[in-house]
């Protein structure tokens, strides 16, 4: 085991300790919901970012640093935010639906978990992960330019839409992400953003562990 390893799992213990802890869960608690955008911001800079970390540790076999992670967290964060507001905006918008009969099922908390899933995962999720993908690869090509001018017909050549549509798309919306975000709004309301960020680092796994399948085929079709 490195010492990155024990870097990594004391970060994510601290994190668990702070939920566990009955003081410390209740500050936290009480900061979320008096500042939920904060709240998101941080959750997923952090989170998100252990989780991009993890991933660079399984596919390269030893901890490192990518360059531009500041500028990484910080659209982590962005996207904590987007998703904030979009949890209140999808599991309140499925209520109504219900309500007026366009949803079936009205009364029942898994169904409308399940449908609010489902649609912010068929429409706000893709679109999500696009802007992720490119403002990625945006400060990626930054660096390599060393702070060179990047368009965006550049990035939109340079994407692998194969990987995009194929794998984060058809995958991993229907088979990861709408299954997880079912569970994640039976919980209460001030635990969804933190947990969908969690859910992020094992998000980070599962890309790493595809890419790392990928380069193994394409060594073996060679």
């Amino acid at each position: 085991m490195k010492k990155g390893d024990l870097l990594w799992g004391a970060a994510l213990l601290l994190w668990i300790l702070i939920l566990v802890v009955p003081a410390s869960r209740v500050m936290f608690i009480r900061f979320t919901e008096v500042y939920p955008y904060q709240g998101g911001f941080i959750k997923f800079a952090i989170l998100a970012s252990m989780g991009d970390l993890l991933g660079i540790r399984i596919l390269k076999g030893e901890w490192t640093i990518p360059k531009g992670l500041f500028y990484k967290a910080a659209v982590w964060g962005i996207i904590g935010i987007m998703v904030t507001l979009m949890f209140t905006i999808y599991m309140g918008g499925t209520a109504a639906a219900q309500v007026s009969g366009k949803l079936p099922f009205k009364g029942s908390a898994i169904a409308q978990a399940f449908f609010g899933s489902a649609v912010m995962n068929v429409t706000f999720g893709p679109m999500m992960m696009v802007f992720h993908r490119f403002t990625d690869m945006y400060v990626d090509t930054r660096y390599e330019k060393n702070g060179g001018s990047v368009s965006l017909k550049a990035l939109i050549d340079k994407n692998d839409w194969n990987s995009l549509v194929e794998f984060t798309w058809l995958k991993t919306c229907p088979f990861f992400w709408i299954p997880a975000h079912t569970i994640v709004f039976l919980l209460p309301s001030q635990y969804r953003v933190l947990v969908s960020a969690f859910l992020s680092i094992a998000l980070g796994l599962l890309l790493a562990l595809a890419k790392k399948e990928r380069s193994v085929k394409s060594a073996a079709a060679v």
